[in-house]
């Protein structure tokens, strides 16, 4: 074989390969994988006069210092980083975050630095200063604009945190991803049930005005909404026809013995994914479905229940005893795929 036949193979051969790599690298980060968790209290050591952190002070009743912050903001890095299979999700929506600062710390301070993530955040009214917030990767999610929407008037005197709303631009989809973390049903079931009435009547009117102004928008509603998906509350959400803003409940959809918090020995799906039918039902883009929103409960963040028979997850304080673990609820995981 002369030399120039050889080189001409060579360089085809290369050719292909080439494009064979361009062809993987631009389905490389597909499936989309989303993540919602909540990482229980996660507070910096420093005292904020305007709020009530003072329990998360190393003079605290929590004795919280500078090694359990650092311990903490890198178990949240690891479970990132676990919940993408080393390749880690493109948003990251968060909850009881208290300030931009530990965003920062958790981007920037870890090897999460590595995968370019940019942060969506903005103090809410909540009286202990806790906040949602959200942290994408630039090179594949482009942020076209956010709002915080606050469902309560400064007059009404109740505090909690705000309704976080981002449109992004993925595949050449828009997606609408709506971030929650809802008042506590602490003191019981119907514990500031009305509160939270009123949060899914906010978020029923902002889905119709989104499906009034577009054709089949892409919503993703996540968020710990301290409800189960059963819950008369919820339905408020769901409520419409796909003319109007048709939501699903994935989260309704998962295994009855599956959960996110564990109260008392009991698993519930306080944690969840409501999607639009336009994502489900779409012939072309971006779309999920049933059996791509899991639960993530690898064994670590699993611990033996010392009070009832099973496994809990595993947190950072077992009442105010602090036994350094990663958070009280697991993360909930959605793919989306691409047509």
């Amino acid at each position: 074989m002369s030399r120039g036949i050889a080189a001409r193979k060579t360089g085809t051969l290369l050719l292909m390969l080439i494009i064979h790599s361009c062809a993987f690298a631009q389905d490389d980060h597909y499936p989309l994988r989303i993540m919602f968790y909540n990482v229980e209290n996660l507070f910096d050591i420093l005292d904020d006069p305007v709020t009530d952190d003072e329990e998360f002070l190393p003079s605290g009743l929590r004795r919280w210092n500078y090694n359990r912050y650092n311990k903490k903001i890198n178990s949240i890095y690891k479970v990132i980083i676990a919940a993408g299979e080393w390749e880690p999700p493109a948003v990251v929506a968060l909850c009881e975050i208290e300030n931009r600062g530990v965003l920062e710390d958790l981007a920037f301070g870890t090897n999460l630095s590595k995968f370019n993530y940019r942060i969506i955040h903005e103090d809410s009214p909540d009286q202990r200063g806790i906040d949602v917030c959200l942290i994408y990767r630039e090179e594949i999610m482009d942020v076209i604009d956010y709002q915080y929407i606050n469902p309560f008037p400064d007059s009404s005197g109740f505090r909690t945190r705000s309704i976080l709303y981002v449109r992004m631009l993925a595949a050449d989809d828009t997606l609408h991803m709506i971030v929650n973390h809802w008042p506590s049903r602490r003191g019981g079931v119907l514990a500031a049930e009305d509160e939270r009435i009123r949060i899914a009547e906010t978020l029923r009117s902002l889905i119709d005005s989104l499906a009034s102004s577009q054709t089949d928008p892409r919503i993703i509603i996540m968020g710990d909404f301290n409800s189960a998906p059963d819950d008369q509350v919820m339905s408020v959400i769901t409520e419409g026809t796909r003319e109007k803003g048709a939501m699903i409940n994935l989260s309704a959809m998962l295994p009855d013995n599956s959960g996110t918090y564990r109260y008392h020995g009991v698993w519930e799906t306080i944690d969840q994914v409501l999607v639009s039918e336009a994502l489900i039902k779409c012939s072309r883009g971006l779309y999920t479905g049933k059996g791509l929103l899991k639960i993530f409960r690898p064994d670590f963040l699993l611990k033996k229940d010392n009070q009832y028979p099973g496994l809990s997850p595993y947190s950072t304080y077992s009442g105010y005893r602090y036994q350094g673990g990663f958070s009280d609820h697991l993360p909930v995981l959605l793919d989306l795929f691409l047509r």
